[in-house]
């Protein structure tokens, strides 16, 4: 991951060191479960246990001549254990270490984002209940519809967000899984049981049962999950990005001072940030296509996921991570122009009450729908061409003349949308 978008828990988490770290983890716990069942002599894992150690540069440059990565690891360990290095890797397979060490590492990094998104959630939820009163104009097809809530928009968000926490969680608790099988599974040089002991010194689930890899059904499950929470987070993004145009100006991002807009208009608020966030999900979700063609591979298993795997994981969990803190910090600072939100609403000179004028007119005036569409629909097409407001055309249509006017007055207010707010928001509560 460029450092522009690098999440220093993350980095930290998949660089170098630390990914070898986690490989020494699983190794080491392998001998502890081999010593537990008499296979490695108890003053022999005392020796490994105290001197295993490496560098990168040195697993690196065993590397250059082995071509193999976990040999070269293996080697650069066993050389400082010295003659009880032998018992390194027994019974092991490359991929059961690097599989396991790998699903530990998507454990940890799910767990740091579920903590950022739960962040996320909080000032999502705080917005929801600060607005939830605050009536806007709601939109289908980008067109004025009808009054809603500001509040509901961002419990909405609030309702999304959730889900796509339930979705990290089952991906974690999937991709939380280890396999000590041997070369194809069948456990030729260990034992189930040296594997479930392995699994349980990790903190992980052994697998019901593997080839030479775990499947990767679960790490494609982890993707998506993230690509499916970087969409939520596009989703909001672009609301806003809608909100802060020029037409619209009801929520503007954060614009810090010092900030400039265009190199060429100075009276240029571009809605930057939630820019960035939407090309990010694009990156998501190419990712978690890259993790669905993982999942078939040849036979017992090819080398076809690894070389995706060493880009797409980290990178995938820098930008996921990114983002969510990003939308964080955008809604932290968002600014709601309360008036305009209030004004945008009669944009439209109250052809947004169409609906309800048209079930009174079935309701109370006994019309047939036809004639009753035909009344609304004649009066709200004048509006639409003339500007006059739709109120007053109602008021002046003769076939409306048996109409009280205070009761077709009533029928322009914005409360009357809103009288189920409370209701709505008491099923999170």
């Amino acid at each position: 991951m460029i450092d522009r978008y690098s999440e220093k828990d993350i980095a930290s988490l998949w660089n170098e060191y630390n990914r070898l770290k986690v490989m020494l983890d699983v190794e080491l716990a392998v001998c502890k479960a081999w010593a537990e069942m008499g296979r490695i002599p108890q003053d022999a894992l005392e020796d490994i246990i105290s001197n295993a150690s490496f560098t990168v540069e040195r697993v690196q440059e065993i590397e250059k001549k082995t071509q193999h990565d976990v040999v070269a690891f293996v080697s650069a360990v066993a050389e400082n254990i010295g003659e009880n290095g032998r018992y390194l890797h027994l019974g092991m397979t490359s991929s059961d270490i690097l599989d396991t060490a790998s699903s530990i590492m998507l454990r940890d990094s799910l767990d740091i984002v579920i903590k950022a998104l739960d962040e996320l959630d909080a000032v999502v939820f705080g917005l929801a209940e600060k607005y939830k009163h605050l009536p806007c104009i709601g939109r289908t097809h980008g067109i004025h519809a009808e009054p809603t809530s500001l509040g509901l928009k961002f419990l909405n968000w609030h309702a999304e967000i959730l889900r796509d926490r339930e979705r990290l969680e089952f991906a974690k608790k999937d991709v939380s899984a280890g396999k000590i099988s041997g070369a194809v599974g069948t456990y030729a040089m260990s034992s189930p049981q040296l594997e479930a002991r392995v699994c349980e010194l990790l903190g992980l689930e052994h697998a019901k049962v593997s080839n030479q890899i775990l499947q990767r059904d679960r790490h494609a499950a982890v993707l998506n999950a993230l690509a499916v929470m970087g969409s939520t987070l596009e989703r909001m993004a672009l609301e806003i990005r809608n909100l802060q145009r020029t037409e619209v100006r009801e929520a503007f991002e954060p614009f810090g001072v010092g900030q400039k807009g265009s190199s060429a208009m100075p009276h240029k608020r571009n809605p930057i940030k939630c820019e960035r966030i939407c090309g990010m999900a694009r990156l998501l979700r190419g990712y978690a296509l890259t993790g669905m063609e993982n999942i078939a591979l040849w036979h017992e298993r090819d080398i076809s996921h690894s070389s995706t795997e060493r880009v797409i994981w980290p990178d995938a969990f820098n930008i996921a991570a990114f983002m969510v803190r990003s939308m964080t910090k955008i809604l932290k600072g968002l600014v709601v122009d309360e008036i305009r939100v209030r004004e945008n609403i009669n944009q439209t000179n109250g052809l947004v009450y169409s609906q309800r004028v048209l079930t009174f007119l079935l309701d109370e005036l006994k019309l047939s729908r036809e004639d009753a569409y035909a009344i609304v629909q004649e009066n709200a097409m004048k509006t639409a061409s003339s500007g006059v407001s739709f109120l007053d055309l109602l008021l002046s249509d003769e076939r409306l003349k048996a109409v009280e006017p205070e009761r077709l007055k009533a029928l322009f207010e914005n409360e009357f949308y809103l009288r189920y707010v409370d209701e709505i928001f008491g099923r999170f509560i």
